[in-house]
């Protein structure tokens, strides 16, 4: 009895520890602040890419990772563009980032290391699935079969894209028109135990030239081009470890490949996914599920009965949320605005990167109210309209106060105080935080810092006002909190 007892405690042991390691890997819970540097924030300004890399079916543009106010929030900018049937590379990154579809729409893959290949072709009369060319079944170690692959994500505009650090992943455009993204990674966060420095490792490929310059130490540095991680390798013995011979090894170095990091696939790529009509047919099941979760039911509670334990947790772990549609605001204003938040508690697989984002709208010269981010750094990104924004210090100076337009980015630090003002064509933006459950403090209006504070505290707090002035102060704004209409919205509304 003693050992039956002693061989169930070793294996839960060894279970517990094999489930930790494996959630491990998907980032990490903390940001590193330990080496941190001196934050030279006092003045903030809005950034535009500095440098592009233009590839045979796309361009990638980087924003400047030495920019203090980058540097200070320990995150590193990209905006890619890919042209209707170009291919993103293969490669991944020494941290977890977050990816927006600006527009268009993709198919996304990402390979979580032990993960099965559960999209799968491996029967004679299994044709009708398999998109694109009928190709001719090959023979390896005696099996016969078309492929098999980690399952992909079709993506669109609004999505919001979770990639831990060290996943390989690609991206294909088969629609119509360009797709384009802009992506924040993490630099800073434990996930990475390099140097914060943004490093991409291609699998595939080799990466162009880029033009622009960029801050790197002391001095100004051209943009470089790099090779693919396995042409660093020995011929002969990449050749051996993958059983293949010279010439193969030569193609998958990529040498004297100039197409760059995006490349234009002939005809169509081939890849296993459903058929619309199957997509058509679990239309039923997604209605099902979100009345599921209107009743307050979480749905993985419906389902986990049915898994197979910790692999599954972690490779069928939802990667993407979309954030555009109005229907998931979780503030509205019919005449100011709306706003969604995306956090760990929508969005699982945040918790283990480390990172929120939230996407806002705000209607012609509607405020977002005055406030400040408690536990993150807001990295801000325009995706239309223009908008005036003032940060404030903590000294009580202004660190930035200026028009905002689309397509420019701007870092707003932690519990530095922020207010936006819509101008008249309105403004949209998409913002990303560093931590996973990020929360604000509004200044004014309802559940705000002034609002939980005694009118007594406000007279005295303030020399010369009065206690009708400090009632004021709290109470002006009503029920009102996060967006404010502007005036004149208000009146035609009401």
């Amino acid at each position: 009895m003693a050992v039956s007892k002693l061989s169930f405690l070793v294996s839960f042991l060894v279970l517990s520890y094999v489930a930790q390691a494996q959630l491990g890997q998907l980032g990490a819970s903390r940001r590193k602040f330990g080496a941190q540097s001196r934050c030279r924030i006092d003045r903030l300004n809005a950034l535009r890419p500095s440098r592009r890399t233009e590839s045979e079916a796309g361009v990638t543009e980087y924003y400047d990772e030495s920019e203090d106010q980058l540097e200070c929030a320990g995150v590193s900018v990209l905006r890619a563009r890919i042209e209707p049937n170009g291919l993103y590379l293969p490669s991944y990154l020494n941290s977890p980032s977050l990816v927006y579809v600006l527009r268009g729409r993709a198919v996304l893959g990402a390979v979580i290391p032990g993960c099965p290949e559960t999209f799968q072709d491996l029967q004679q009369e299994s044709e009708e699935s398999y998109r694109g060319e009928r190709g001719r079944r090959e023979e390896y170690g005696g099996q016969q079969f078309r492929d098999e692959h980690q399952r992909i994500h079709h993506v669109r505009q609004g999505d919001v894209v979770a990639v831990p650090a060290g996943v390989p992943r690609w991206c294909y455009n088969d629609g119509e028109t360009p797709v384009e993204v802009i992506v924040v990674i993490d630099v800073k966060n434990n996930a990475n135990q390099l140097d914060p420095t943004l490093r991409h490792f291609m699998l595939a490929g080799r990466q162009q030239e880029s033009s622009g310059r960029y801050r790197r130490g002391e001095g100004e540095q051209v943009g470089t081009s790099g090779n693919n991680i396995l042409s660093g390798f020995d011929a002969d013995l990449l050749a051996e470890a993958i059983g293949v011979n010279q010439e193969t090894v030569r193609k998958l170095q990529s040498r004297n490949d100039e197409r760059g990091e995006i490349v234009r696939v002939e005809r169509q790529l081939r890849i296993l996914r459903p058929s619309r009509t199957e997509e058509r047919e679990e239309s039923g099941e997604r209605g099902y599920r979100r009345e599921s979760e209107e009743r307050g039911e979480r749905w993985e509670d419906k389902v986990a009965t049915s898994g197979n334990g910790f692999d599954e947790a972690i490779c069928s772990m939802k990667m993407k949320e979309n954030i555009a549609d109005p229907l998931k605001a979780d503030v509205y204003k019919p005449n100011g605005g709306r706003i969604t938040f995306l956090n760990s508690q929508k969005l699982p697989i945040l918790k283990y990167i480390q990172m929120s984002a939230n996407r806002g709208v705000l209607h012609r010269n509607a405020i977002l109210a005055p406030h400040w981010n408690m536990n993150a750094h807001a990295i801000v990104y325009v995706t239309s309209g223009r908008a005036r924004m003032q940060v404030v210090s903590n000294e009580g100076q202004r660190a930035f106060d200026g028009e905002l337009h689309r397509g420019q980015l701007i870092v707003v630090p932690q519990n530095f105080a922020v207010v936006v003002q819509s101008r008249s064509e309105g403004f949209s933006w998409i913002s990303f935080q560093t931590n996973d459950n990020a929360m604000n403090t509004p200044i004014v209006g309802k559940t705000s810092a002034l609002r939980g504070m005694p009118v007594d505290v406000l007279v005295n707090a303030y020399r010369g006002l009065s206690r009708e002035e400090a009632r004021r102060v709290k109470f002006n704004r009503g029920q009102e909190m996060t967006i404010f209409p502007s005036e004149g919205s208000r009146r035609e509304y009401e």
